[in-house]
């Protein structure tokens, strides 16, 4: 992963693939096909008219993709670079039955940085989803480095929330322009509906660490005690390593009856267990803009989220409450609230939807997408010959 000689390539300009009178867009995808929103973001490539392919660690089926390419299975970290040569091997041959336009790398510490040493002499984008920004350059010299790096290396990047772009910008000074664009709500599936009988809780993060599920726990729990004549239900959706200790714990609170554990879910399930509820829990300890709250939202659901700048670009006061990460005495606070008044919390989920379907539906942000991907095809300056930014370039 030599950026002197990568640098001399770039020097001359990218070589662009000719896109034919009526071609489609060939995109070469970098990214987990297992992810849902792999799957979301190539399938709205190929509605608007491109062909994608996608190489993956992950062996999964990505509908609407040509071809998935799955390439040494695992995740460890040095892994990653060590499958670099073969990568490179494998996109070379590539290029004899799919030669693409653009290179998309997504999560910028493992497909991000395949995407910018890959070889291939096209328009690199790059996409962050939050940790790789926000986590875990911070906690390690070597992915700080490796996020530089690639981050240097890309032609365009995009991210999901405005404090990673800032992030982004602020710290690692790209040449390449970033921009924000959220992974979005399907405003015509996640529609609100009337909620069942009792007060119903949902929470559709995944069942990791980060995410505070045994918080939510710990919350309900006291709202259960003390509101005994509410019907309170929580829906645990997501799924994850923590499964049998979140069981354990249901068991141990007493509350086999009021939780339901579905695990990970498809989306049909996921919008049914959204709409009978009537307020939706995301509080991690960290994160960029979570989908699962933008779909909450686009439900008509109120969202008690933790004090995160992610979660404050999209809440204030007249769509939810905000409270401190892992402090399940302040998220007991809001269910109750929540509760307690029904007509207020209806009140503010209405609000949610109609902000959703202005600012962050999926159709519109893949909208501005494929402006981008179709911009970045345009005669433009080469990376190498772009004003450098005077501040020193951090590791």
């Amino acid at each position: 992963m030599s950026a002197a000689r990568d640098d001399s390539r770039l020097a001359a300009g990218h070589h662009r693939a000719a896109i034919g009178c009526g071609d489609p867009l060939r995109i070469l995808f970098m990214a987990d096909a297992a992810s849902v929103h792999t799957r979301r973001w190539v399938a709205a490539a190929v509605e608007r008219g491109a062909e994608a392919v996608v190489i993956s660690r992950q062996p999964a089926e990505v509908p609407g993709a040509r071809e998935v390419i799955a390439l040494r299975p695992g995740q460890d970290k040095l892994s990653w670079f060590a499958a670099v040569p073969e990568l490179r091997r494998t996109v070379r041959a590539l290029q004899g039955r799919f030669d693409p336009h653009i290179v998309h790398g997504h999560y910028v510490t493992s497909y991000g940085m395949w995407a910018a040493a890959c070889g291939l002499d096209r328009p690199t984008v790059l996409t962050a989803w939050g940790s790789d920004i926000l986590v875990t350059p911070r906690e390690s010299r070597l992915m700080r480095a490796v996020v530089g790096w690639s981050l240097r290396h890309a032609d365009l990047i995009t991210a999901d929330s405005l404090d990673m772009v800032d992030e982004i910008t602020g710290v690692y000074h790209p040449a390449a322009p970033c921009h924000q664009i959220l992974w979005g709500a399907d405003t015509d599936h996640f529609t609100p509906a009337a909620p069942a009988p009792g007060f119903e809780v949902v929470s559709l993060r995944s069942w990791e660490p980060n995410y505070n599920i045994d918080t939510i726990l710990q919350a309900f729990a006291a709202l259960v005690q003390q509101r005994p004549q509410a019907q309170a239900r929580l829906h645990l959706l997501g799924g994850g390593s923590q499964a049998e200790a979140l069981k354990a714990q249901v068991a141990q609170l007493g509350l086999t009856q009021q939780v339901v554990l579905h695990g990970r879910v498809g989306d049909a399930a996921m919008v049914a267990a959204i709409q009978r509820s009537r307020v939706s829990v995301s509080v991690p300890t960290s994160d960029a803009t979570s989908v699962s709250v933008l779909e909450s939202m686009a439900c008509g659901l109120p969202i008690i989220a933790s004090d995160l700048p992610a979660n404050r670009q999209w809440l204030d006061e007249r769509g939810g409450w905000i409270v401190p990460p892992r402090d399940a005495q302040a998220l007991s606070r809001a269910l109750i609230t929540a509760c307690d008044q029904p007509d207020v919390a209806a009140a503010l989920g209405q609000h949610n939807r109609v902000l959703i379907e202005r600012e962050a539906s999926r159709r519109g942000q893949m909208d501005a997408m494929w402006r981008l991907y179709q911009k970045l095809l345009e005669p433009c300056v080469p990376r190498a010959q772009r004003p450098r930014p005077q501040q020193p370039l951090h590791p």
